[in-house]
């Protein structure tokens, strides 16, 4: 089933053209890489995807009348409050999303996202892996369809980083779909079942990683992302 779909999207900022005739779909059960250089337009694509940026020309599709109930979103900014414990976040955030938990409930989360021990710590005072894991955790609390993550694994080390790659895996095998934007071409090889590659506010590719290497006879993924921006920048 198609959940989302961008057609002819451009956007500008300020008379600078910040997205360009964007066209791609989303459908459900699968995970999407959104990948682009620095000022590639991934945040514009995402706001406008929310439908927190309205788009100049195009369209862009949601499948459901309920769509703001039915994702959740993991911006890089974090989205609990810091001054309050682990616990207590996702019982704040259970009642924002009208979805109470039991306390059977509440340390099920927390065991599957490995923060049982932590429940009572701060949320400030959490490593950064840590950090990203609450995270994840309140923006599935209320049962998504769809998942969207902004780069979920920035600063990590590669541990942090393996278990946002295995969180993501269990959000697709649990039958969601997820968009996340990413700089690490390892993450996104080794979760993405398929690629969209920006450059200068433009869709360059839209492919399965492997089809894409074989397209461009690239060695690897960063490979495949210099050879695709380097060619577009020639016409820019």
């Amino acid at each position: 089933m198609k959940l989302i779909e961008l057609t002819h999207v451009e956007k500008s900022f300020k008379g600078r053209k910040m997205i360009e005739d964007m066209n791609f779909s989303i459908y459900s059960n699968e995970v999407v890489a959104l990948v682009g250089t620095n000022g590639a337009g991934k945040t514009t694509t995402i706001r406008m995807i929310l439908g927190i940026t309205s788009p100049d020309h195009g369209e862009v599709f949601r499948w459901s009348k309920d769509f703001n109930r039915r994702v959740g979103v993991q911006l890089q900014a974090t989205p609990f409050f810091e001054g309050f414990n682990v616990e207590d976040n996702l019982k704040l955030f259970s009642t924002f999303y009208q979805a109470p938990l039991t306390n059977e409930e509440l340390d099920a989360i927390l065991t599957k996202y490995q923060l049982l021990d932590a429940k009572r710590t701060n949320a400030s005072k959490l490593s950064l892996g840590q950090q990203k894991r609450l995270a994840i955790s309140i923006t599935t609390l209320h049962n998504p369809d769809f998942v969207i993550l902004d780069e979920p694994s920035a600063g990590l080390d590669p541990s942090g980083q393996r278990e946002v790659q295995n969180m993501i895996h269990r959000l697709r095998q649990q039958g969601k779909s997820v968009l996340f934007s990413s700089h690490d071409m390892l993450e996104v090889k080794n979760t993405a079942d398929r690629v969209l590659i920006m450059d200068n506010g433009r869709l360059v590719e839209n492919g399965k990683p492997l089809e894409l290497l074989e397209k461009y006879d690239a060695t690897d993924l960063e490979n495949l992302f210099h050879i695709l921006t380097r060619k577009e920048n020639q016409y820019v």
